[in-house]
Formats: C-alpha cells, sequence, structure tokens
C-alpha cells in the first residue's frame, strides 16, 4: 500500500487568490528527463502555479503488461521532482480501486482543491486525438482547459477534423506546425480554453529507456540520477523481472 500523498495536501487552497495547476497524468514507465522537460516548459510558459504529476494505476487505454508496478512508478516520479517547488505529485489514480479514468480524476481534484483553482489539462497531440474515445469527453472539455503538447509524427491540422471541437482555422494550425506560431489558445464553448504548445522535440522515450535497461546500454543524460539508481537497485525493466514481477 502506497502511503498517503503528503504533497498534495499542500496544493489546498489556503487563501482567495486563483490558482493555475497544470495535471500532467501518465504511466512514467520510468519517468526521464523529457518528461521534466515538458512540465518545466509548460510551468515557465502558462504562468502555472504548479505542476501536479499523476502517476496512472491501471489505465483503460494501455496494456498493464509492460508496465512496472505503481508503487515503483510513483516512487521514481517522487525522486525525479524532489527538489523542484515548482512541482507535486498525487497517488490519487493509484489508490482507485480498478479501472482510472480521466474523468473521475478530475472531478476528485475539483472537489478537493475548489472553485478558486482552474485546472490545466497536460497531454500529448497523440493522445488528445483519442480524446472522442475517453469516458465523457464532453465533460472533460467542460472541467478544465487542455494544454496539447506537439508530438513526433503528429500535426496540430489533424485538429480541425476532431470531433467535440469548434471549428478551427487551419491556417492558424498550419503556422503551429511550420513553426510560424510559438502557441495558439481557442476558447472553447464551455468557457475553458484549448491551448496549443509546440515544444522541441524530445529525443527521449520510455520504451527506448527500457530497451536499453535491457541491454546493458549507457543511459547517461537520459534519467536524473536518483531515478537510474533507483531502476539499478530493484532491478527493474530487466527481461527476468518483468517475466515474474509484472
Amino acid at each position: 500500500m502506497i502511503p498517503p500523498d503528503s504533497d498534495i495536501s499542500a496544493l489546498s487552497p489556503e487563501h482567495s487568490a486563483p490558482t493555475k495547476l497544470g495535471l500532467f497524468g501518465g504511466s512514467f514507465n520510468p519517468i526521464h528527463n523529457g518528461h521534466l522537460e515538458i512540465a518545466r516548459q509548460t510551468h515557465k510558459l502558462l504562468a502555472l502555479d504548479r505542476i501536479l504529476f499523476i502517476p496512472t494505476g491501471n489505465p483503460p487505454h494501455k496494456q498493464t503488461g509492460a508496465l512496472a508496478p505503481a508503487r515503483h512508478r510513483y516512487e521514481m516520479v517522487r525522486l525525479a521532482i524532489a527538489d523542484d517547488p515548482a512541482f507535486a505529485l498525487s497517488d490519487i489514480e493509484i489508490a482507485r480501486q480498478g479501472k482510472s479514468y480521466s474523468i473521475d480524476t478530475v472531478r476528485e481534484l475539483q472537489r478537493q482543491q475548489g472553485p478558486d483553482t482552474t485546472l490545466f489539462f497536460v497531454i500529448g497531440l497523440d493522445a488528445f486525438l483519442d480524446l472522442p474515445t475517453w469516458r465523457e469527453p464532453e465533460a472533460l472539455l467542460a472541467a478544465c482547459s487542455f494544454v496539447v503538447i506537439s508530438r513526433p509524427g503528429q500535426t496540430y491540422r489533424a485538429l480541425a477534423s476532431l470531433p467535440l471541437l469548434p471549428k478551427i482555422d487551419a491556417d492558424r494550425l498550419v503556422g503551429l506546425d511550420s513553426g510560424l506560431m510559438h502557441s495558439l489558445t481557442l476558447p472553447l464553448p464551455s468557457g475553458r480554453e484549448l491551448i496549443c504548445l509546440p515544444l522541441p522535440p524530445c529525443p527521449i522515450s520510455a520504451s527506448d529507456i527500457r530497451q536499453r535497461i535491457q541491454q546493458g546500454a549507457a543511459l547517461a543524460n537520459l534519467l536524473p540520477p536518483s531515478v537510474e539508481s533507483y531502476i539499478l537497485h530493484h532491478q527493474l525493466y530487466r527481461e527476468d523481472y518483468n517475466r515474474t514481477h509484472i
């Protein structure tokens, strides 16, 4: 059983000043320097108060066979963000029994944080394009703003044909894809916003890191040192470990 998260309690509203809270969910299997750079850039560019990392428990859109146990993924995130006061950590999805849906997480965080906190759901463009298949996607778009981060192999032009969104000027999306525009904020009918944020491509992927570990290859500059030490100490992502423990 994962101990109650002490970091999330620090986010509870104690004053009337509005708070902008970024929600950064993912399997973090493992968390790496690319994840941290996305969080830092999003925090800075959107002037968010905090970024809340939310490791997945049992994600409905992924096979769990390749996931390290939740307690390890949670601990690796804790180690990775420990020295950055702009980051916080929640076990809200790991602690939830059964399938964990984003709408449930957002509603619970709204309840915890109160009306003075605005939630910004940070998500990759590839995942956002799948939004119509999620549980209660209309409710999600009404509950929080979305920050859509560029992803290799994906173009913002695809948003023009995405159901649930209002009509978007195709030329503005082309401007994002070509690098002529550095961001684009679109109002949603709910009063929330869709913020397109093309960041520099990230050459790091968790799947590549897992493969490197299995092959015994170097991990220099891919992971925070504390996370690399944790993986080596607990022998995570080795073929024999995955076969017997996952």
